[in-house]
């Protein structure tokens, strides 16, 4: 049996100052820089890519891309949680009750469902202002967003949250804020294993070729979708939530996943399907 670390979320502080009278005191959070890590990761891997002859991108691109990305992923992801995720013990909802708990972003809440969707609307608008095929905008960005999801798994193992159902397997390992002593599944690790590394890895081997454009937005949506929905049979459901519709194992995330299989499927056809160019 394992024990998880009990890692101080907290990478270190900052000594209290002050500035106009106000007294600041700054901590910086490990979940923090794990995402400051995932968006490295996307320009380095980026910049590796943009270099590649079908794709051919201007390095400077590949930065003005993770601005428009950075946006999305935060504004998404929180406003997927509040949507998704943010009810309490009674099934209230938090931003119906706490309009101002939106933009408390440091109490931690935020929805990798949201954050695409938030990716999505930003891809949409970079890639008309560069005067770009979305789906070329897409296929740029698809093979490099597992690294950022490694790295935030990462984080979520390092706070301890995120835990996985009570196990007998040699791996379990005892969270000490699930407070029941229970070996479980470290579900945070499997999700940076698959929807992290093997989704890198699956994906910059296919974009190493030219690909029909959405063929490799569309094979993400359904490899992640895959893996998440597998992954949620071990993973517990948030505890305001619980299992939906009384099944006793479905849960919102498996439900989330459901339209990412269906789209994926379906750009991977129509990818190939239809006459278009390369990425």
């Amino acid at each position: 049996m394992l024990v998880h670390p009990n890692i101080n979320p907290v990478a270190f502080a900052i000594p209290e100052f002050s500035v106009f009278g106000l007294h600041i005191h700054l901590q910086v959070h490990w979940y923090g820089l794990m995402y400051l890590l995932g968006f490295w990761g996307f320009w380095w891997l980026g910049t590796i890519r943009a270099r590649l002859p079908h794709v051919n991108w201007p390095r400077e691109r590949v930065g003005d891309l993770l601005f428009y990305g950075v946006l999305g992923v935060i504004l998404g992801g929180r406003t997927g949680y509040m949507l998704f995720y943010a009810y309490d013990a009674q099934g209230h909802w938090t931003l119906g009750q706490d309009p101002l708990s939106f933009f408390r972003i440091w109490d931690g809440g935020m929805s990798f469902h949201g954050g695409l969707m938030g990716v999505i609307v930003a891809m949409i608008i970079f890639a008309r202002e560069l005067k770009l095929s979305f789906w070329e905008v897409a296929d740029f960005a698809a093979v490099l967003t597992p690294f950022g999801l490694f790295t935030g798994r990462l984080g979520n193992f390092i706070n301890g949250e995120l835990w996985g159902a009570p196990t007998s397997l040699p791996w379990g390992m005892v969270f000490q804020n699930a407070h029941d002593n229970l070996p479980r599944h470290p579900s945070q690790l499997y999700e940076a294993l698959l929807e992290g590394l093997l989704l890198l890895a699956i994906l910059w081997w296919f974009g190493r070729k030219p690909r029909p454009l959405g063929a490799i937005s569309g094979l993400f949506l359904l490899l992640y979708g895959s893996f998440r929905f597998a992954i949620e049979f071990v993973r517990l459901p948030d505890t305001q939530l619980g299992y939906l519709y009384g099944s006793g194992w479905f849960t919102m995330g498996m439900q989330l996943c459901l339209p990412m299989l269906l789209f994926g499927a379906g750009f991977i056809w129509m990818a190939y399907h239809r006459k278009s160019k390369a990425a």
